[in-house]
């Protein structure tokens, strides 16, 4: 089969609901979907500690509420809940600054400077390794601190059936082990059906940058 889709977006609506939740009209749209981009870019690497695995967006007119599921949920909220109001305060200042440096989006109301409500949510993930991004992090930090990736693939393939999944299938491509051309491997265990809907498919791609380039991983896993 040539055509290929990412599995979550192939099952969005019988089993997985959209990242952002909010309606725009067109003058707005872009500048708020870009400024989703943004601030998840900031948070993945800001809560990378924490094993953050998705961020979901929920705007109205004057609130944003921030969905943080993550596998370590004591590093995001902190000791009384001291981290959450710090990161809450960091983005306040990230929104304020990407907002004031489009004079466009300063001119509307619904998103003037200031005139914005943050609610923060932490989820815990209750398991890591049946979480595809959290697998393919893991496999990308390990390529990137030299570990062989056969070895890491087999590891992780080992952990995520222990952990109750159904299937799992990790993919390489690049310059694997430095090599001088590149290739692909794949490594697999278990069923992972891929044209049928019904079946809980989760993906995720984490590119490892290596000394050689990037090393790209991916993992589908069959919960």
């Amino acid at each position: 089969m040539g055509q290929k889709i990412n599995p979550k977006g192939f099952r969005l609506g019988p089993l997985y609901t959209w990242s952002s939740r909010w309606f725009a009209d067109d003058k707005r749209y872009g500048e708020m979907l870009l400024e989703d981009v943004k601030l998840r870019k900031f948070l993945f690497s800001k809560l990378k500690s924490a094993g953050i695995e998705d961020v979901g967006i929920e705007r109205s007119i004057n609130k944003m509420k921030i969905i943080l599921r993550v596998s370590r949920p004591g590093v995001v909220i902190g000791r009384g809940g001291s981290g959450l109001e710090e990161l809450k305060k960091y983005i306040e200042t990230f929104i304020r600054t990407h907002r004031e440096t489009r004079k466009r989006i300063r001119r509307q109301g619904i998103l003037e400077t200031g005139k914005f409500k943050i609610e923060l949510t932490v989820e815990p993930v209750k398991e890591p390794n049946l979480s595809a991004f959290l697998v393919a992090t893991t496999v990308s930090d390990q390529i990137v601190r030299r570990i062989p990736p056969k070895r890491a693939c087999n590891q992780a393939l080992e952990r995520v059936m222990n952990a109750g999944a159904r299937g799992v299938k990790i993919a390489l491509a690049g310059r694997i082990n430095g090599a001088e051309i590149a290739r692909k491997e794949k490594f697999s265990s278990g069923t992972v059906p891929l044209s049928t809907i019904r079946e809980t498919v989760d993906f995720a791609i984490v590119p490892a940058l290596t000394k050689s380039g990037y090393v790209g991983v991916k993992v589908w896993i069959c919960k």
